[in-house]
């Protein structure tokens, strides 16, 4: 028994000197896996519905509180595209689409009012927009279905590329 002992002991002895002879062998290097690249589209809309919630404030601009143009002009912000900051000059600055093309991250415009586009959001996909809807409520989605929404729908923008991944088509100060 001591001798089977012993033997175990020079035999593990001689492959841990195995495994420590010989030159040092260099590990390949470690990288990380690539980062797949986000849409432009995909990261305004997430930025505007990371939003949701937030209180509407008029002529606002900061998660503090925003209008509906101050929403819009955040989210593309975030992602490097400056757009102007009312809804109407954001209609007449973006490339003009037409509703059936429209894609998540393209700027969907109404006349809530008398004076021309004075309401933009985000749109969603599926119909689904976000938006800062008016005082005393907050970021939310709103829905071109919505009789009311539909009858003042007045278009359709985009600032992003077609490509998705690109930088954008048309940045406005």
């Amino acid at each position: 028994m001591v001798r089977l002992q012993g033997a175990t002991a020079v035999l593990a002895t001689m492959l841990l000197a195995a495994c420590a002879s010989g030159p040092p062998v260099a590990a390949p290097p470690v990288t990380a896996p690539p980062v797949p690249a986000v849409p432009v589209t995909d990261a305004i809309l997430r930025a505007a519905e990371s939003l949701i919630g937030t209180p509407y404030l008029y002529g606002g601009a900061t998660p503090q509180g925003f209008d509906c143009s101050g929403l819009t002009q955040y989210a593309y912000r975030s992602v490097g595209i400056a757009i102007p900051r009312t809804a109407a000059a954001q209609q007449r600055a973006a490339q003009s689409i037409p509703r059936d093309a429209l894609r998540p991250g393209d700027l969907v415009f109404f006349a809530t009012g008398r004076t021309g586009v004075d309401h933009v959001g985000v749109y969603a996909g599926d119909g689904r927009f976000v938006h800062a809807p008016s005082s005393g409520r907050v970021v939310s989605f709103g829905d071109l279905g919505d009789p009311w929404y539909a009858a003042r729908f007045r278009g359709a923008g985009r600032f992003w590329s077609s490509d998705a991944r690109k930088g954008p088509d048309r940045a406005t100060p």
